[in-house]
């Protein structure tokens, strides 16, 4: 049965909403999905977000949970060794949660991670000297014995209530009261650990049940390395969308979906996976939680001239914000490269400078560039511009700013750009989520929150070419939301696309969710 939430009548009021909320856009935030998406971060990739997703839990028996998933350290080759990819010791990572639509954190949980050598680093007696081994290991490892791992990378995790800053700090432990937990080595390859059902049983002793102060039950964590789930024709699109970025059979040359078309199918990347009992989160809102990761770092950092593995460098100083993520795209596609970096360095609350960049966006006016000549020669039509003309973009507005009436917006509305979740819609079952949202009639995807099989690179294309100006459908039914007109999004209805495939089937359907990573070698 169609969720009945989102109803037509509460159209009205979203929309009055959305205009008032251009005329305030001091308030306004916009974050983005970040596979080195800024001049500045790029040179940091272990403190790189590459994708945030928050969902209600559709692994069965977990419908009165949320889970939020925070990726690090974006492309990487499983091969990449002999370090392979740990986090930054000196970094502090964060999950926050807004449960009143202020733009404020409520409940932050920070990471901060320890590398050691256990018993003081593997030695081997050769000749007669006792020298340090080169690697990380020096054997076969497995879920039953990890003694030939000559790397251990630990950390823990706080949970603030208030401000990141300034609020109370309580530790979060397992079930058991430990307050340290282990992040698994990376899959080196199959001969170290047999197969990808013996890394798969390695890692998976790693999922903690956690308790959580002042939740009313357990949740999970894991933080190791996933397959990277998120999908793209990442080359091509950035150079200059080397190819016709329609579906084909609707447009000549429109391009094939297939999986060929992911660049990142090959790669992994680190993962933060949390599960929260809805209620830890909700606070005293309406049941929709706004939320987005960030990574700080001591704002001195020297680097040690007699380097060391306990003391490469020395930190010191005030945290400073350097990644920071919740929707995907954005910074990646829609702020200017002169403030990339800024952006990635403000809070919520100091917005109001990228404004622009979302009312006005710069990307339709770039693929009209690129289309417009061969798309009206080809079809033989004469569509001044591809780009829609209703400006300011108060459907991007509504769609990435304040959230739909009735579906995912908060209790206080404040014009800012974060994954907003409804917990009291549903989560749909894997066998049955569409990839397109709820633009696909599945009010329980993208955007509120999203999910790992969520196809965001299609529906952002499709949104920010206008589709909103256009019929979606509603519980069945097509609807225009009012937000624009047709005329004003000469391609809106368009079926915009990458060629990259990605749906439930990608994912597993239990937590963590995200898929064994892919084997360095796989060669047993």
């Amino acid at each position: 049965m169609k969720n009945t939430v989102f109803k037509q009548s509460a159209l009205a009021g979203a929309i009055a909403l959305t205009v008032s909320a251009v005329g305030v856009v001091a308030t306004f935030n916009v974050n983005a999905s970040s596979h080195r998406e800024a001049p500045n971060i790029s040179r940091f990739p272990a403190l790189d977000s590459t994708d945030f997703y928050l969902f209600n839990s559709y692994e069965p028996g977990r419908e009165d949970y949320i889970t939020a998933i925070a990726n690090y350290v974006p492309l990487q080759d499983a091969y990449g060794g002999p370090n392979y990819f740990a986090m930054d010791p000196a970094a502090v990572y964060a999950i926050h949660f807004d449960s009143d639509g202020d733009a404020q954190e409520d409940l932050t949980f920070e990471f901060r991670f320890d590398h050691t050598l256990p018993n003081g680093g593997v030695k081997l007696p050769v000749g007669d000297k006792t020298v340090s081994v080169p690697l990380k290991l020096i054997g076969q490892v497995s879920a039953m014995d990890q003694s030939a791992l000559n790397f251990n990378e630990q950390y823990q995790v706080n949970v603030i209530s208030g401000g990141q800053m300034s609020g109370t700090s309580a530790p979060v432990t397992t079930t058991g009261g430990a307050e340290s937990f282990t992040k698994p080595i990376a899959f080196v390859g199959e001969k170290t650990f047999g197969s990808a059902a013996g890394y798969a049983d390695y890692a998976n002793q790693y999922v903690y049940e956690i308790n959580v102060p002042n939740c009313s039950a357990p949740g999970r964590l894991f933080v190791g390395q996933r397959k990277d789930p998120f999908v793209v024709n990442l080359g091509e699109t950035f150079d200059l969308v080397n190819y016709v970025p329609i579906e084909a059979g609707a447009f000549p040359g429109g391009i094939e979906q297939s999986d060929a078309n992911d660049d990142l199918a090959d790669k992994n990347v680190n993962t933060i996976a949390l599960e929260l009992p809805k209620s830890c989160v909700t606070g005293d809102g309406n049941g929709v939680v706004g939320a987005w990761t960030t990574a700080h770092v001591p704002q001195a950092r020297l680097q040690n001239p007699n380097a060391n593995f306990e003391k490469p460098e020395v930190n010191g100083g005030a945290l400073v914000q350097v990644s920071r993520l919740s929707s995907p795209l954005v910074n990646e596609l829609v702020i200017g490269i002169d403030d990339k970096d800024t952006f990635n360095s403000a809070h919520p609350s100091e917005d109001g400078q990228f404004a622009d960049y979302v009312t006005h966006p710069t990307l339709p006016v770039i693929l009209d560039v690129l289309f417009n000549e061969p798309v009206n020669a080809t079809l033989g039509t004469s569509i001044e511009s591809l780009a829609p003309s209703n400006y300011p973009r108060t459907d991007l507005v509504a769609a990435f700013l304040t959230g739909f009436e009735g579906v995912n917006q908060q209790a206080s509305v404040t014009a800012s750009e974060m994954l907003r979740l409804n917990t009291a819609i549903p989560a749909t079952p894997a066998d049955q989520q569409s990839a397109f949202g709820v633009a696909g009639d599945d009010l329980a995807g993208f955007p509120n929150g999203r999910r790992p099989g969520d196809d965001v690179v299609d529906i952002a294309l499709r949104v920010v070419m206008g589709a909103l100006c256009h019929d979606i459908p509603v519980n069945g039914e097509p609807t225009n939301l009012g937000f624009c007109t047709p005329d004003q999004a000469p391609v809106g209805n368009v079926p915009f696309t990458d060629g990259a495939p990605i749906d439930a089937s990608y994912i597993d359907t239990q937590f963590p969710y995200l898929k064994t990573p892919i084997a360095g070698s796989p060669n047993q």
